[in-house]
């Protein structure tokens, strides 16, 4: 499985991340974004609520059950090994971290999940590959630059990296330029204020976008 995962999201390049969203609404974003062409999802738990937690990880096996063998949900802002384990038994398929910690990466591979914490400099970034890391989310790309990626591409090359924070679909073609292998695109994507409005057809509209941006990259 995590071969599979692995795969999908160099394939698909584009991790949708839905961040303080209900889980009711979660179900209604997962929709309009599978209807846009996403195929990889991050619900994100809520460190300033940690109560919301076992409703992050029922949102989780919900959208997993619902959307079994279409579409691939994975775990956000995981900062510890309890978390792995929650975001596990509600069946996530990989756990993103924003910040290298290795108790994290290492539980996260002895439960047989994919890898993604976050980093921004290069000792972070070798730090996390070290300790197992599949791919690391580079953290903030859109204030970071492509200039950046390209200087921390040139002596680590041979590590996968996703441009998170500042995505969209005028910039996401320019870090796959850059040698990104994906991205992860959260507020300009699953926008609060759309969804709050019930305007899940602009998060399909904008997936859409997004999504030709990467094709024709």
């Amino acid at each position: 499985m995590r071969e599979e995962v692995i795969a999908k999201i160099l394939e698909e390049k584009i991790i949708a991340i839905v961040r303080g969203v209900g889980a009711e609404e979660c179900m209604k974003v997962a929709q309009a974004l599978y209807e846009g062409g996403i195929r990889l999802m991050e619900i994100t738990f809520d460190q300033k609520n940690p109560a919301s937690f076992q409703a992050t990880a029922g949102a989780i096996r919900a959208i997993g059950e619902a959307y079994a063998g279409k579409m691939m949900v994975g775990a956000g802002t995981v900062t510890t090994t309890e978390l792995v384990e929650l975001a596990a038994s509600a069946g996530a398929q990989y756990i993103i971290s924003p910040d290298v910690n290795v108790d994290v990466i290492h539980r996260t591979r002895e439960l047989g999940l994919v890898s993604l914490p976050g980093a921004m400099t290069p000792t972070e970034v070798m730090t996390a590959h070290l300790a197992g890391a599949d791919f690391v989310k580079l953290f903030p790309a859109g204030n970071l630059g492509t200039s950046y990626v390209k200087a921390i591409r040139a002596p680590i090359s041979h590590v996968k990296l996703l441009a998170v924070g500042g995505v969209n679909e005028d910039n996401v073609a320019d870090f796959l330029h850059a040698g990104m292998v994906g991205a992860g695109v959260g507020g300009n994507l699953a926008n609060k204020k759309w969804i709050e409005a019930g305007e899940y057809d602009k998060i399909t509209q904008t997936a859409r976008k997004l999504l030709d941006a990467v094709k024709n990259a």
